[in-house]
């Protein structure tokens, strides 16, 4: 009997590594026993039992990528034997290339069943963990806690770091904990959930925000509970919600019916989702750039608006007003939505970043470029802004709005005049921001880069239809 000893129940390359000249060896499973630090596996296996390892293989050992990527997946799950269930698969693998393309096989569906699960798992501690905001020696952090059913809190890291690469945040579980102070990741003991704060003020205005995008004609009792078990529902504030908006659906769903045949106006509910979306980012410490700033600017328009527009940040005029577009670049963009017969009272306007970045030169505040950090900070406004609107069409001014409505680095060049897809089932076009315009010093290019500039806009108005 082998007793093979893994450092961390979510060790992969451990496994693999021991696994691969086991395998090569021809060891048979039912000769390992497979466990994590110096908890035993098998209470009938003792390190007395434990043969010699056998010796590398003199040949190469080759699998399908689809398993290496089913493995990587399945050592996350908490299933006591699922380095045993690998270990098999990939001694079969040698005899049976084809195993993992036959779904029919029980043990290529169990494993199937454990990386499924997996990946739910994945997906719910990003959509269910809540920060709360707490103060220590060195400001704020954003602490929360979470209660993972799998071994995925240091597969989901890296999610957590590109998410929220500004804040200084730590994630709590009851098996490891994350801390990250906007330099580098750190790992930690298991905590308890009286580690974590109960609570702060924003959750007031979060309650306030999701109540009122709450639609009770789209209740659906069952579903809900499938995409958010109650387990969860402990570390969310907005649940606390739930059970009274369930219970006012009803009453709910019959007035907006009546209201919705007597004035087919804007929906209320949408308008008092965004002022209190407003309201809870003129409050926003996401990034450094609003101990600087005058105010956060935040966008404005109608609701229902069918064409949203995203700059990059606010200037030095639209800091002050609180106003987005009123500058030089702003009155650049009027000029030209109006040429390209777009009514501006109908279209809605924001920015990438909220807050003006600047450097003080004498007493003139010169634009800085926003950085990736600061863009990824205020994407959650931008996603909230977006599933507000749910604009057909959203038009991005430049290489920062385009980043940070597509997550990724776009150049202009490539990707101006073609439709891209967003998740949200509408459409994105990209064109050069309004103060590109004003920075070139030929007056012959200017003129026919405000002529291309006019046309782009034309173009994602025609995309409307």
């Amino acid at each position: 009997m082998r007793i093979i000893t893994l450092p961390a129940p979510d060790d992969f390359d451990a496994w693999r590594d021991a696994a691969r000249p086991l395998a090569a060896a021809d060891v048979p499973p039912d000769d390992i026993v497979w466990q994590v630090g110096d908890t035993p596996a098998d209470l009938f296996a003792t390190a007395a039992d434990d043969a010699p390892a056998p010796p590398p293989p003199s040949g190469t050992l080759s699998v399908p990528r689809a398993f290496i990527d089913l493995a990587r997946s399945v050592v996350l799950s908490s299933d006591p034997e699922r380095f045993a269930l690998l270990y098999t698969a990939l001694a079969r693998l040698r005899r049976e290339p084809k195993l993992i393309e036959d779904q029919a096989d029980p043990l290529v569906r169990r494993l199937e069943g454990l990386a499924k699960s997996v990946r739910r798992d994945i997906h719910k501690m990003r959509a269910f963990l809540r920060f709360r905001e707490e103060q220590d020696d060195e400001g704020t952090r954003y602490v929360a806690w979470f209660e993972p059913d799998h071994h995925i809190v240091r597969a989901n890291a890296a999610f957590f770091v590109n998410r929220f690469a500004s804040m200084r945040w730590s994630i709590l579980t009851p098996e490891v904990s994350l801390h990250w102070d906007g330099k580098a990741l750190a790992e930690g003991p298991g905590a308890q959930k009286a580690d974590a704060p109960d609570g702060d003020p924003t959750e007031e205005v979060w309650k306030t925000y999701y109540a009122s995008i709450f639609n009770p004609a789209r209740v659906k009792i069952g579903a809900m509970l499938k995409e958010m078990p109650r387990k969860y529902w402990k570390n969310m504030p907005e649940t606390a919600l739930v059970g009274q908006l369930i219970a006012g659906a009803q009453a709910r769903e019959s007035g907006m019916i009546t209201q919705s045949r007597e004035a087919p106006a804007i929906g209320d509910n949408a308008t008092a989702a965004w002022a209190a979306l407003r309201d809870e980012a003129a409050a926003c410490t996401r990034c450094h750039l609003y101990k600087h700033a005058t105010q956060t600017v935040f966008g404005e328009g109608p609701v229902d608006a069918p064409l949203m527009f995203v700059g990059e940040q606010p200037g030095d005029q639209e800091d002050l007003a609180g106003t987005p577009f009123v500058g030089p670049a702003g009155q650049v963009f009027n000029r030209a939505i109006a040429e390209a017969e777009i009514d501006r009272a109908r279209v809605y306007v924001t920015n990438a970043v909220k807050h003006f970045k600047f450097e003080q030169r004498g007493k003139r505040r010169i634009h800085a470029k926003p950085d990736t950090g600061e863009i990824q900070a205020c994407r959650w406004w931008i996603e909230q802004e977006q599933m507000l609107i749910r604009p057909r069409v959203t038009v991005a001014l430049g290489a920062t709005a385009a980043r940070s409505l597509l997550g990724r680095t776009v150049t202009i060049g490539r990707e101006r005049g073609k439709a891209i897809a967003l998740p949200d089932g509408g459409e994105a076009w990209i064109t050069v921001h309004p103060s590109y315009l004003l920075r070139l010093p030929d007056e012959t290019q200017k003129a026919e880069e405000y002529a291309r500039f006019v046309e782009d806009l034309k173009q994602a108005k025609a995309a409307l239809g």
